[in-house]
């Protein structure tokens, strides 16, 4: 049995999930910029590429010291989940409903399971649960 609680396994998931995604939206750039489909491939397409595919290895490696009972990487997690956050606030006002929806969904379900008492009892070992 895995000494991992529930709400880390999920906070875990949901935090690579997002990183392979900003990572599969960095590579889609670079498609558009090869196939001649992005307006300016060298001004927008290429560093756009670079960012996605950047921030997703970050946060698939965020991830990944979550899963190894990491404490500092509770802080990136929940930082992110604000990001998105707000992203989704944007998606909402500009009548993207089913993108907002998913993304405040899994922002709320990420941040919960990370800030959750049994993933604070395990990353945080002698502090009683986040000293209530």
């Amino acid at each position: 049995m895995s000494s991992r609680p529930i709400t880390l396994v999920v906070a875990a998931a949901l935090e690579a999930l997002v990183g392979l995604a900003a990572a599969v939206g960095g590579l889609y750039s670079l498609y558009t910029a090869i196939t001649g489909r992005a307006g300016d491939p060298v001004t927008s397409a290429i560093p756009l590429t670079l960012i996605g595919v950047g921030v997703g290895a970050l946060l698939v490696f965020v991830a990944r010291g979550l899963w190894q009972l990491r404490d500092w990487a509770r802080t990136p997690v929940v930082v992110t989940q604000l990001f998105m956050a707000v992203v989704a606030y944007y998606m909402f006002t500009g009548e993207q409903y089913l993108f907002g929806a998913v993304m405040l969904g899994t922002a709320v379900v990420a941040a919960a399971a990370v800030l959750a008492p049994p993933t604070t009892a395990v990353l945080f070992p002698g502090t009683e649960e986040g000293r209530r």
